[in-house]
């Protein structure tokens, strides 16, 4: 959507209902803040001017967003209450010289997407109509504004809940909360609305009236999807939009060529990538901006978050954060991969394993009951059981290294720092504290010594008293 276009989004609100310290436009679904989905929006339409009006916690909102959207300007809403008051601050902040178009977007409104606002754009600017509503009509209105029609099916006028007669009450007809207005509209009406109205607020609803006092035609768009204009104003509806944002994610991506076994019990942040044939089973949440690549199992009973899978890997019943998991690699089940963690090709990670800041290389396997931070591993080893990388002496981190080929005891620990050459080996139990030439085998033995007869006599009367009693005089 090129052209002469600003887009101002309303985030000033306080938003009572959410009863939370977090301002309420910043309260997550998808991966973003909810006003963070408006941004998005409003960037892929290709706006010359982006405005976000700020009240409420505004240094707060203001340092959640700048960064990730950089072309977006924060304009402060003073103590006069109301939309038409933001409006007003956004639009003396433009440049004198614009005339283009003014989009007013909600920013408790994710759902609203390019397809949408274009086409409301396009119909706006085909009207002729100097200001255009988006309007649904929806089964129960109450909360939302109301759509007057004239006798000839024009816009009339838009009636707050709290100012609505019985009448205006029962139209079904509502106002979406979205509006297009040409810009020199809005520079002339809005100095004229005034607080006289049962909210004490400046209204922005209050302009379309002001068009109509002067003759002029008022344009609506009513939306056939009544979902692209939900709100969210209290935790219920932050659910609710949440589970309707993800159901058109999980679309999009089956359209894609990718297998969602339950999409009920998927959860896909918008900035994730997935490629055809990618297979996500049940109970599965794929965060941040996590890549799949195609032929990879995703789950059950799984969570990644930005992640890296390469083609035909499987991970299932396990937890990865900030880590690359290699082609035909297998994670879990019950694995825990933590920030920086690489594992190669074709390697392994699995039962009930804890990784961290560790390179796993090509073939490589960690198969069970281990944990692996802080360290580098070769390519073609294997970890026995219960192998450990002490990597913290109290103070400080240490790294392990493991060269190509090793092959560790069951119950290994090494204490870092240290290194294991290429093709070493460990006996079971070693305590590994010196590095270990290539090929050298590292043991830490002690003699086993058995003291007979010690259970009959410090344990008399027990099971096992018993039982090995038996035993000996079978003998």
């Amino acid at each position: 959507m090129t052209g002469n276009l600003a887009i101002i989004i309303l985030a000033a609100g306080q938003g009572t209902r959410m009863k939370s310290r977090l301002p309420k436009v910043l309260h997550p679904i998808g991966g973003r803040p909810l006003v963070g989905h408006v941004l998005t929006t409003a960037a892929r339409l290709e706006a010359q001017h982006i405005e976000v009006v700020v009240r409420h916690e505004r240094d707060q909102v203001v340092a959640a967003l700048s960064e990730e959207y950089p072309a977006a300007v924060f304009i402060d809403q003073d103590e006069v209450p109301g939309t038409g008051r933001a409006v007003q601050v956004a639009i003396d902040a433009l440049p004198d010289d614009f005339e283009g178009d003014v989009l007013v977007l909600s920013g408790d409104c994710p759902l609203a997407d390019v397809d949408t606002l274009s086409a409301f754009l396009d119909e706006h600017r085909a009207s002729g109509a100097p200001a255009t509503l988006m309007t649904a009509v929806v089964e129960d209105p109450r909360g939302y504004g109301r759509v007057i029609r004239d006798a000839d099916g024009g816009v009339d006028r838009i009636v707050e809940q709290k100012d609505a007669s019985d009448d205006e009450a029962a139209v079904r007809e509502i106002n979406a909360g979205m509006y297009a207005f040409r810009a020199s509209t809005l520079r002339r009406y809005l100095p004229e609305v005034g607080v006289d109205n049962a909210q004490g607020e400046m209204y922005l609803t209050d302009v379309p009236g002001l068009l109509r006092r002067d003759g002029d035609r008022v344009a609506a768009s009513v939306v056939s999807d009544v979902t692209v204009t939900f709100g969210v104003n209290d935790r219920a509806q932050l659910a609710e939009v949440g589970r309707l944002l993800n159901a058109r994610i999980v679309r999009r991506w089956q359209l894609e060529g990718v297998t969602v076994i339950d999409p009920a019990t998927t959860w896909i942040d918008d900035d994730a990538t997935l490629a055809p044939d990618v297979t996500i089973l049940p109970n599965s949440h794929i965060l941040g901006a996590t890549t799949i690549a195609a032929g990879a199992t995703v789950g059950p009973d799984t969570t990644l978050v930005n992640c890296e899978v390469g083609e035909d890997a499987i991970v299932r019943r396990s937890d990865a954060t900030l880590s690359v998991i290699g082609a035909g690699a297998t994670v879990g089940p019950f694995s825990y991969l933590r920030a920086n963690t690489v594992l190669g090709a074709k390697g392994k990670i699995g039962a009930y394993v804890e990784t961290k800041n560790a390179e796993i290389g090509e073939g490589s396997k960690v198969p069970h009951l281990s944990y692996v931070g802080d360290a580098t591993i070769g390519r073609g080893v294997n970890l026995g059981a219960s192998t450990i990388t002490a990597n913290y002496d109290d103070v400080n981190k240490h790294r392990t290294e493991i060269g190509d080929e090793v092959h560790t005891g069951s119950h290994t620990v090494l204490v870092a720092p240290v290194r294991l050459g290429a093709g070493a080996k460990t006996g079971a139990g070693a305590v590994v504290r010196k590095d270990v030439p290539a090929g050298a085998l590292a043991m830490t033995v002690a003699p086993q010594r058995n003291i007979e007869g010690w259970v009959e006599k410090n344990r008399a009367g027990t099971g096992a008293a018993d039982a090995a009693s038996r035993e000996n005089s079978a003998e």
